[in-house]
């Protein structure tokens, strides 16, 4: 397996559409038959080329410049499975019955003597069916099979970052293969996870605030969690919000706006700002920043408030980091965060697991827990694959409705925020995977075994949340369960909010 792919071209079309002309550079792969009999096939470096196309395409070119079922695993039955074949019926199809496996002439070159026809009904794929082919790409990939060059030519013909959904979310799983493939899957996430010069600041926000706008998934995020807060706090005089990654720190705005609005004396306002230095780019500088926003507001609202900034990644958070004092109402907050923190699987060190522990020996008022509704922690790449698949699936369906296609902040937004993710999920392992979903059933066994106990979402919060997702698409669902909210697009459970005691 090479450390280096040619560059993928996207080519325009008449229509302003993309599509992937490249494939990666030559690697040797091996299929076996579960007779353990083995072929090695090694594909030569092919680059294309085109007047029309551009070096890089709009992952792998930024990267050369810089260093979500309730309580259970996915049931998989859902997805289409590719079927087993024989390792010679694979020979026949793709070099022809007589063909010398052996012999390194030009009937080994793809697309040579592979009969499309042939192959699509040997591995059960119908013509033009876009998600069969990513299932079979995955699975190549996943076996490390001979004919896995061969498909991934192929989707790059069918998919396009300003297609149809399944064709944008094809695009960029085929970057996540390719830079799997080649080893590039870190470098590649580093880059896009605001880091300069791959975009400004200012255009990182916009991006973000696009998302932001367009779906509701932070929206519910915040102020689920803001209104089990408001409950959790009623009558504190001294209040401490304790922020696990606080980012632009916009879901304590409101906050402090409805704190100040209160009855009677205003409570005094602390909030600890946790973040790593990843996030300084997108913010333009470091949590200062944010305290200083966050001070203006308070400071116009005449609300008591106190800035406590901790630049660092939450698995290295320390009590001490947390400058705790004795009669404050604590606050604990995971908004879309605690799936960064590495457990058992990664490391000797269980952090996500020790952290929960540390802020249960805070004896906080609530603990408000947000997260995605996916189960990729510790599945097998081809499983967390295709939960991938069904997850974004969801997500670029529920994105596709309420922008154009063609729409060039949509796509920058979907390259900068979205797609980073999914090479993340796709082309890393070990301690580079820093995407970690787990489903809420894993959750709650977590924090249960913490010493937690669930707190109940208010009907109020229930309500509030109808209302937001009234000027949404109709597609968007709500689920309430023992308190529990959650979020999906028609079938597809999204993200789940709690809250915790």
């Amino acid at each position: 397996m090479p450390q280096n792919h040619d560059d993928v071209h996207y080519i325009s079309s008449d229509d302003g559409s993309q599509t992937i002309n490249s494939r990666p550079q030559g690697f040797q792969a091996q299929y076996s038959t579960l007779d353990s009999s083995s072929v090695n096939c090694v594909y030569p470096a092919h680059s294309s080329t085109s007047s029309q196309s551009r070096s890089g395409s709009p992952l792998s070119q930024q990267a050369s410049h810089s260093d979500h079922a309730y309580g259970s695993s996915p049931s998989v039955s859902c997805v289409t499975q590719v079927p087993s074949w024989t390792l010679q019926e694979l020979e026949n199809v793709m070099f022809g019955p007589d063909s010398d496996i052996g012999s390194p002439d030009s009937s080994m070159l793809p697309g040579t003597a592979l009969h499309e026809i042939n192959w699509r009904e040997l591995l059960g794929i119908k013509s033009g069916d876009l998600r069969q082919l990513l299932i079979a790409c995955g699975k190549a990939v996943d076996e490390n099979a001979c004919y896995m060059d061969a498909l991934m030519s192929e989707l790059r013909k069918m998919v396009s970052v300003s297609g149809e959904p399944m064709q944008r979310l094809g695009a960029y799983m085929l970057e996540g293969l390719i830079a799997r493939l080649s080893s590039t899957g870190h470098a590649l996430y580093k880059s896009l996870k605001c880091k300069e010069p791959v975009a400004t600041s200012s255009e990182l926000m916009s991006y973000m605030h696009l998302l932001y706008d367009i779906c509701p998934f932070f929206k519910f995020g915040y102020m689920s969690a803001n209104g089990a807060i408001a409950d959790a706090v009623k009558g504190e005089n001294f209040i401490h919000i304790i922020d696990f990654q606080i980012a632009q720190g916009s879901q304590w705005m409101t906050m402090i706006q409805a704190l100040a609005s209160r009855p009677g004396r205003r409570p005094y306002l602390r909030i600890t700002g946790i973040d790593d230095s990843n996030s300084a780019h997108a913010r333009g500088g470091e949590l200062d920043i944010v305290g200083q926003r966050l001070q203006s507001i308070a400071h116009k609202c005449g609300l008591p408030f106190e800035f406590n900034a901790v630049p660092a990644a939450s698995h290295e958070v320390m009590y001490e980091h947390l400058c705790i004092r004795p009669g404050e109402a604590i606050v604990v907050n995971f908004a879309y965060q605690l799936h960064h923190t590495p457990d058992e699987s990664v490391g000797i060190e269980n952090h996500r697991d020790r952290i929960l522990r540390m802020v249960k020996s805070l004896s906080p008022r609530v603990v408000t827990l947000v997260e995605q509704e996916a189960n990729t922690n510790t599945a097998p790449f081809f499983l967390r694959y295709l939960e991938t698949l069904d997850y974004y699936t969801a997500m670029f369906e529920a994105i596709d409705v309420a922008r154009p296609r063609d729409d060039k902040k949509r796509i920058s937004a979907e390259q900068h925020c979205v797609a980073r993710d999914i090479v993340n999920l796709i082309a890393c392992e070990g301690a580079e995977r820093i995407e970690r979903h787990e489903p809420f059933g894993k959750w709650r066994a977590r924090l249960a075994m913490a010493g937690f106990r669930p707190y109940p979402l208010s009907l109020v919060v229930n309500r509030t949340i109808k209302t937001l997702l009234d000027s949404y698409h109709s597609c968007y669902r709500l689920e309430e369960r023992d308190g529990v909210l959650y979020l999906g697009w028609k079938n597809r459970k999204l993200v789940v909010s709690s809250a915790w005691c």
